[in-house]
């Protein structure tokens, strides 16, 4: 588990993997950051109170090389990836366990439920948990068993991950998808079981949200950069989508200063329109909202990530992942 600046989540997410109920032996690694709480007097608190917790340093911060230098310290032939903000059912690494001996599976995981303790992080976590708002991966909604193209978390095979070299520390986001690439393109077989339960608690505030989707989207194009057609073609909606929304503000505009007159160039309005429409449905549609608040909510939180993930996917395509004008890579700082 890499952590950073968790202190509101960490005690809980170690306590679910220390009570799950596999009969077999285990261990927990927790790789530690350079955070600016009280994660690592948390995380030093539980190693000394149980033997089984054991912690290593991440100097570099970032989530691949905590996750590399936490799995270099393991010592067990099967290696569960846990996040500090999610919560394992108790049963997830005995029934994943056997789903990895079964099927004969590289990698194994299972579904990724968004919860909120606050209006605006429920709404965040109905954006994950929708088509709507995250769309395509099996492991966002329920499913039938079989292979995937890639897996929340996982439950892997360790020699699988020695084979392909582990994680890639030069890609800051989209890890997980890369990772399982290289696991698909070796031969492994990557799969997807939706008994496997994981709570997620995603960014309480729409500014986190935005700064996390602007850096997801970047590192998405860094991939597309990398493996081209690999690439689902979903992950090129979003920055089609701000294009789009861009030309059609900038048709507005000029319209409205009498640049364009405002006869045929008012179909340049249309993808505006268009994305209006979808999300007035999206918001009648999507579940477990009460009132008028929640719905306005949802609507701000699948706005944000559509256009922000879009926004920096386009940087990404343009620049990379890299610096820029003297400024610095594109990191997730949201819980910084």
């Amino acid at each position: 588990m890499p952590v950073l600046n968790e202190e509101g989540f960490l005690e809980q997410a170690v306590a679910t993997i220390l009570a799950q109920d596999y009969p077999g032996e285990k261990e927990v690694v927790l790789a530690l950051g350079p955070s600016r709480d009280a994660s690592n007097e948390i995380a030093k608190r539980i190693a000394e109170a149980d033997h089984r917790v054991r912690l290593v340093e991440n100097p570099e911060r970032d989530i691949p090389a905590g996750l590399n230098r936490a799995i270099e310290a393991s010592r067990h032939p099967v290696i569960v990836r846990v996040d500090a903000h999610s919560e394992l059912t108790s049963d997830y690494t005995r029934r994943g366990v056997q789903a990895l001996l079964e099927v004969g599976a590289a990698n194994v995981g299972g579904v990724m439920r968004a919860a909120g303790a606050t209006p605006v992080q429920r709404a965040i976590a109905r954006g994950y948990n929708s088509p709507f708002g995250l769309g395509g991966g099996a492991y966002h909604g329920d499913g039938t068993p079989g292979p995937a193209e890639s897996a929340y978390l996982g439950i892997f095979r360790r020699e699988a991950v020695a084979a392909v070299g582990g994680y890639d520390p030069e890609i800051l986001r989209g890890e997980d998808w890369e990772f399982n690439l290289r696991l698909r393109r070796a031969g492994y077989t990557v799969w997807f079981d939706p008994s496997l339960g994981v709570t997620y608690w995603p960014r309480a505030s729409f500014s986190d949200l935005a700064k996390q989707f602007f850096a997801t989207g970047t590192w998405r194009a860094v991939l597309v950069r990398r493996y081209g057609r690999a690439n689902p073609w979903r992950f090129f909606a979003p920055g089609a989508l701000v294009v789009a929304l861009t030309v059609s503000v900038l048709v507005l505009v000029l319209q409205i200063v009498g640049m364009l007159p405002w006869a045929w160039w008012s179909l340049g309005w249309a993808p505006l329109v268009a994305y209006a429409l979808g999300i007035g449905f999206a918001i009648a549609r999507i579940q477990d909202q009460r009132g008028c608040k929640d719905r306005l909510l949802t609507g701000v939180a699948l706005v944000l990530m559509h256009t922000c993930w879009g926004a920096g996917f386009l940087r990404g395509i343009l620049f990379g992942g890299g610096k820029l004008l003297g400024g610095g890579r594109v990191v997730d700082r949201s819980r910084a």
